[in-house]
C-alpha cells in the first residue's frame, strides 16, 4: 500500500484525502495543530492517521502540499528539508496574495517569469516537485461528474514523479498534459486566475479545462 501524506487542514485536503482512501492509498493528515483534523479522521473510511508535518514527511511515500501558498515555504520547512528527499511532492498550491481579486482576476505575489513551485524546488531541491490539481476546484478533484473528460496540467523536473502524479490522476479520472519542467509551473499556475474568473463573475464553481488535440 502506498502513503499518502495530505499537509493542510483545509478543504482540498478533504476532498484529495478522501478520493486517496476510496483508491485504495493509506493517507496520514498533517497540520500544525493535528487535534483539528480528529473530527475527519472519525468520519474516514480506510487506512488513517494524523501527524505533525515533520511525522508526515518521514512517514510519507508521496506528499500533497495542500496549503495556502503564502506559508508553503515555512510548511516545507516544518516538514524537514532532509525528510522530503526523494519523495514525490505534489504542489497543489497558487501564489495568490492577500489583496481582494480585481474584477473576477486574482492578484499572485509572484512576478510573470517565476512561479511558486520553482520557489519551492529551490527550497527543497531534493525533492521532486509536481505541480497539479492547482487549476480545478475542489468539488470535482476526484472523479468528477462533467460533460467530456477534463484536463489536469502537471510538469516537474522528475520524469518518475511526474508518472507517478499521471498514475493517481487517471485513476481520478483525468486526462493528462504534461507540460515539461518546473518552468512550466509559471502558465500552470497562471490557469487558477483563468479558472477562477467565471466563479467570481458568476458563481459557477464546478467546471474544468480541456487540451483539445486534433482528430486523427
Amino acid at each position: 500500500m502506498t502513503n499518502v501524506a495530505v499537509l493542510g487542514s483545509g478543504q482540498v485536503g478533504d476532498v484529495l484525502s478522501s478520493g486517496f482512501l476510496a483508491h485504495g492509498y493509506a493517507v496520514m493528515r498533517a497540520t500544525r495543530e493535528p487535534a483539528k483534523l480528529a473530527a475527519w479522521k472519525a468520519s474516514a473510511k480506510g487506512e488513517t492517521s494524523i501527524g505533525t508535518y515533520a511525522e508526515a514527511a518521514q512517514w510519507a511515500d508521496i506528499i500533497v502540499l495542500s496549503v495556502k501558498g503564502l506559508v508553503a515555504e515555512e510548511v516545507l520547512e516544518q516538514c524537514g528539508i532532509a525528510n522530503l528527499a526523494g519523495k514525490t511532492i505534489i504542489d497543489t498550491t497558487n501564489p495568490i496574495g492577500n489583496e481582494p481579486p480585481d474584477h473576477g482576476v486574482l492578484r499572485y505575489f509572484t512576478g510573470a517569469n517565476e512561479s511558486l513551485m520553482e520557489r519551492l524546488q529551490k527550497k527543497a531541491p531534493a525533492a521532486h516537485f509536481v505541480k497539479a490539481f492547482n487549476s480545478v476546484g475542489s468539488a470535482v478533484m476526484v472523479n468528477p461528474k462533467l460533460e467530456t473528460k477534463a484536463t489536469m496540467f502537471i510538469c516537474g523536473n522528475d520524469a518518475g514523479a511526474k508518472q507517478a502524479t499521471t498514475d493517481i490522476l487517471t485513476k481520478f479520472g483525468w486526462d493528462v498534459a504534461d507540460l515539461g519542467g518546473v518552468e512550466a509551473a509559471r502558465p500552470i499556475e497562471s490557469l487558477c486566475i483563468l479558472w477562477c474568473i467565471p466563479g467570481f463573475l458568476h458563481n459557477d464553481w464546478v467546471h474544468a479545462l480541456k487540451f483539445v488535440k486534433p482528430t486523427k
